[in-house]
């Protein structure tokens, strides 16, 4: 198959883990590159259909050629920030596959910077969002409109934009491995930095927190199968309605349905999206909650939730929230093949006192950093989750520590209004920075065995070259190793559409001989048929083959 062809038909249309992994390694193999091999990866594959005006490649190398290009270059949305700055890029991923049904509001910038770096080239309803984007920025010109125009959303799925970054971060030449958990740090032995975007766990170690705890405040969310009929694509979405604003909404909903919300959102993309703040009597008298306890651990654990009821009360306020114009109401499923309904705490909001931590053992360094919900932790009514995570990314390639305050801080409001010039450096995004952290006041931060004074006014470089100038690895990576690692990266690509698993070279994973005959059987079927020997589960026959 043509690489044109693949990155069209099969990359870019790619929508699972698993397969957006198995079809850019099936693009590397057809233009003979080393998907391990980050400094040859972009180099080579921008190469494809090159000044050809109507290639979706050709137009993703354009947008990622202008982005590279800004000035300061001279995150997934982590990974693609530090690629475009020249990092060699590893990303560990425990999952092995995006099974989030939940809906993100997408803020104005957010929507820019992808589409900058290409996202309507793998989504093609995205360009919606790009037309706004264009409305937004008239609507500057012209004061009567600027009101209209903070009242258009996009909306899109946690599982389209993780798909969406894959293949950007991948064509950027980032390392992604899926199914490998963090558990702990090794000291370093090498000058590298190392990022964790895990969310509010955060499993990097040192990050001490703050935890801003309110009143009692139960979220629900729910996802209902969208089938996109004409009848869905008309019902009005909610942007977010509290009670102090519409009490004439709410009390109706209690007096007929028994339900007392505090505040209702939805949200319509791959799924219809409902996220509501629930009081703990209404959930107690519907049955939701079996017994009241003061532990909200307790109060919320598995064992006092009744899920049976907790589905029939979300599906019950988004009928009455939607006026019953949803004509089906089918929850869809979850990671678990359960329906996707889940009950949360958020009385306490933590957030990081720092974002970036120094580790210094033998005159080697291991810069951690923190970004998105792991730094953050968003009160999710604002819908600021997403929007404050690409700004702490963004933060986290610059000056980080001297922004970090500004983080919690940020609304749509009070940002810059050109979108259209944000890049990482902060000065083009927030209105005004205090530049008053000083070497003194990140000591803490620093864990050496070494202390000492050290001059904080030499600049450091931005751009990071990862091989040598005969482009081979590191030193300290040693030659055997690349070769083996290249290698089992090769067979475990190929050998994923088979469902064959190979975590190392040794007779667990060889020995009872099909994926040495899955290997042949992809590149010289004539040898072996393997979907003959599979049939006839024989394994004695297929070592015979041998």
């Amino acid at each position: 198959m043509h690489p044109s062809t693949i990155f069209e038909n099969s990359f870019a249309q790619a929508s699972t883990f698993r397969t957006i992994q198995q079809t850019f390694f099936q693009l590397c193999t057809s233009l003979d590159i080393s998907p391990s091999n980050t400094s040859e990866v972009y180099e080579k594959l921008s190469l494809l259909d090159r000044g050809k005006d109507h290639s979706k490649a050709n137009k993703l190398w354009t947008l990622l050629e202008k982005r590279r290009n800004q000035t300061e270059y001279c995150s997934q949305q982590a990974s693609i920030e530090y690629a475009l700055l020249g990092a060699h890029v590893i990303v560990v991923e425990q999952r092995d596959k995006f099974s989030r049904n939940n809906v993100l509001h997408l803020w104005d910038f957010v929507i820019h910077d992808l589409k900058a770096l290409g996202a309507k080239i793998f989504y093609l309803n995205f360009a919606l969002a790009v037309l706004i984007i264009l409305f937004f920025e008239k609507c500057l010109k012209h004061s009567n409109l600027v009101c209209l125009a903070s009242e258009v959303s996009f909306f899109l799925g946690i599982r389209r934009l993780q798909c969406i970054l894959l293949k950007i971060a991948l064509v950027l030449g980032v390392n992604v491995h899926e199914n490998i958990s963090f558990l702990g740090l090794n000291e370093p032995s090498v000058d590298e930095p190392s990022t964790s975007a895990d969310g509010k766990r955060n499993t990097l170690p040192g990050f001490a927190r703050k935890i801003v705890r309110g009143k009692l405040a139960i979220g629900i969310t729910a996802n209902f199968i969208n089938n996109k009929t004409s009848a869905e694509e008309k019902v009005a979405e909610i942007s977010g309605v509290a009670y102090i604003f519409n009490q004439s909404f709410f009390k109706e909903l209690l007096k007929e349905t028994g339900i007392a919300l505090e505040n209702v959102v939805y949200y319509k993309n791959d799924t219809h999206y409902f996220v509501m703040c629930a009081q703990k009597q209404s959930l107690l008298q519907k049955g939701v909650i079996k017994k009241d306890f003061d532990d909200i651990p307790t109060l919320l654990s598995k064992e006092n939730v009744d899920q049976e009821m907790l589905c029939k009360f979300a599906a019950q306020a988004a009928d009455f929230a939607t006026n019953g114009k949803l004509p089906q109401l089918v929850f869809a499923q979850n990671s678990r093949a359960q329906p996707d309904c889940a009950m949360f705490d958020f009385t306490a909001l933590s957030s990081a006192l720092y974002s970036t931590r120094l580790v210094e053992r033998n005159s080697k360094h291991l810069i951690m950093s923190i970004v998105g919900d792991s730094l953050h932790e968003p009160f999710w009514p604002t819908g600021s989750g997403i929007a404050r995570g690409f700004l702490s990314v963004f933060d986290s390639a610059w000056i980080k520590e001297n922004v970090y305050k500004l983080l919690a801080q940020t609304t749509k409001e009070n940002m810059c209004k050109i979108i259209s010039k944000y890049t990482i450096d902060p000065k083009t995004r927030y209105k005004q920075i205090d530049h008053s952290v000083d070497p003194d006041d990140v000591v803490e931060q620093v864990d050496t065995d070494n202390p000492r004074m050290r001059p904080t006014c030499k600049p450091l470089p931005l751009r990071i070259d990862c091989t040598n100038q005969n482009g081979e690895s590191p030193e300290h990576l040693s030659p055997e190793f690349a070769r083996k690692y290249e290698l089992w990266m090769f067979c475990h690509r190929i050998l994923l559409p088979f469902r064959l698993k190979v975590v190392n070279f040794k007779a667990q994973s060889w020995g009872d001989a099909r994926p040495l005959a899955a290997l042949v059987g992809k590149f010289r079927p004539s040898l072996i048929d393997y979907i003959a020997l599979c049939a006839e589960n024989n394994l004695k026959r297929c070592w015979k083959k041998f």
